[in-house]
């Protein structure tokens, strides 16, 4: 009996494609697309005061162009492709249509939607890193900040833990959907560029409303990020599904009733702010929901760096210090059966978590997998720190980092001649852009006060 004709395979569906497969692939790395843009977009627009809502949003997207085009002009081929060295793959270009349409290294798709999918994890991070910068790096540094810190960073962290050829692949490191090459990246990455950009203004959120639906189109976008990771479409991606929505919810509880305790309110804002079974990812939620609360409600307040560098979402309590967790939890409750499932290779027995490796007598193994998590943690966090730095100090020889005082004072009108929110008819907008923006009161008085004295004449 013969497949039916839609399954039968032809010159655009190969013998070794599978199209259920490469329909979740590309399915899922839309939803973490759809993570960034319009996801970060509407968080970091309402997140922010509104006179960077329009420069804050357009951080996001012109990021996830930006790297869109790097990523296929040299970035795939550096993080995937053939090895340069042990740590960083041969820079190439990603447009050949025999590459593209031939097996991915991973999975039953053609490498296009490798490409694809890949892509998405790598616009998101330098996106993150844009959450320790918004409200006062200079939008020109930003536009360079973008394709150097992809070039000179993210391809070397993804190349070596996530490439097959990479050196922290072959040590055995688990990095499931980017605990440690996209939030333990971003997060030392945001913080080491935020002390090269200095203080900035502080701020409240301009839009709560517009802040939450942001984090709801994350929040579900992380189907995507961590369901496609396996990629198949297989029963694995379902557990490692439903784990992460189980952490996810836990953690904003966890965060809710910690905020309750200490201060007596909910706070919405903070609130925002796959290879283990269920139970595990409930742990997991707890401890990460806790420890980045207790880091950056209560430590970040003692400890002198931390309040030193103005670090604008705390994305190094928010990703750094939870891929740093997801990293060594990973270590600790990884399960033998379930990695097997995950990677499918001859020597899965070798990922088991600590505690699995003490329950079943083979201790050694699961010192073995913690010491390579805290080999991978030590090495992220050392390149980004390094790479940062010096793409930062290059970029400063350049343009400044940051943005001058004035310009700091009216915000989006002064850097892209335009304002998020109307608040009078285009016609009657003063050309004046000092006069023309609107600032809080506690911030220029007297500027307020002009403001309305001439509105009152028209």
């Amino acid at each position: 009996m013969g497949l039916p004709s839609n399954l039968s395979p032809d010159e655009a569906s190969p013998e070794w494609m599978n199209k259920g497969d490469n329909a979740w692939q590309l399915t899922s790395a839309t939803l973490v697309g759809l993570q960034c843009v319009p996801g970060l977009v509407i968080l970091y627009g309402g997140m922010v005061k509104k006179k960077w809502a329009i420069n804050s949003a357009f951080m996001v997207l012109y990021a996830f162009a930006s790297v869109l085009i790097c990523w296929v002009g040299w970035g795939y081929r550096m993080s995937f492709g053939d090895k340069l060295v042990a740590f960083w793959g041969k820079p190439s270009v990603t447009s050949d249509e025999k590459y593209l349409l031939r097996q991915a290294f991973l999975g039953y798709f053609p490498t296009a939607t490798m490409v694809f999918f890949q892509f998405v994890f790598a616009a998101i991070t330098p996106i993150l890193i844009a959450g320790a910068l918004l409200g006062r790096m200079n939008f020109i540094a930003w536009m360079m900040f973008v394709p150097l810190w992809h070039t000179f960073s993210y391809t070397i962290g993804a190349f070596s833990i996530w490439c097959p050829d990479g050196w922290l692949s072959k040590l055995g490191v688990i990095d499931f959907a980017g605990g440690y090459v996209i939030h333990l990246s971003s997060g030392v990455a945001g913080f080491t560029a935020a002390y090269w950009t200095e203080q900035r203004q502080r701020f409240p959120p301009n839009n709560i409303l517009m802040m939450l639906a942001g984090a709801g189109l994350l929040w579900m976008g992380w189907t995507g990020f961590n369901g496609g990771a396996l990629y198949t479409a297989s029963t694995d991606a379902s557990l490692a599904i439903l784990n992460t929505h189980v952490c996810t919810a836990t953690s904003l509880l966890t965060w809710l009733v910690l905020d309750i305790a200490v201060s007596g309110k909910p706070s919405v804002i903070g609130a925002v702010n796959g290879v283990v079974q269920s139970w595990a990812a409930i742990l997991m939620g707890l401890i990460s929901g806790s420890v980045p609360w207790y880091t950056m409600t209560i430590l970040h307040k003692k400890i002198k760096l931390l309040k030193h560098v103005d670090d604008t979402f705390a994305v190094f309590h928010t990703h750094a210090l939870a891929g740093i967790l997801g990293g060594i939890l990973t270590g600790l409750f990884a399960v033998p059966k379930l990695c097997r499932l995950f990677y499918l290779v001859p020597e899965w027995e070798r990922y088991i978590g600590l505690a699995y490796g003490l329950q079943t007598g083979r201790t050694s193994a699961g010192l073995r997998q913690m010491g390579a998590q805290l080999a991978g943690i030590g090495f992220i966090a050392c390149l980004n720190i390094v790479m940062t730095s010096l793409v930062c100090l290059f970029i400063k020889l350049i343009v400044p980092l940051r943005l001058e005082e004035g310009v700091l004072q009216i915000g989006d009108d002064a850097i892209h001649g335009e304002e998020a929110y109307v608040l009078w008819d285009d016609d009657k907008r003063y050309e004046n852009a000092q006069v023309n923006s609107a600032y809080d009161a506690d911030e220029n008085p007297s500027v307020v006060s002009k403001t309305l004295s001439e509105l009152q004449m028209v």
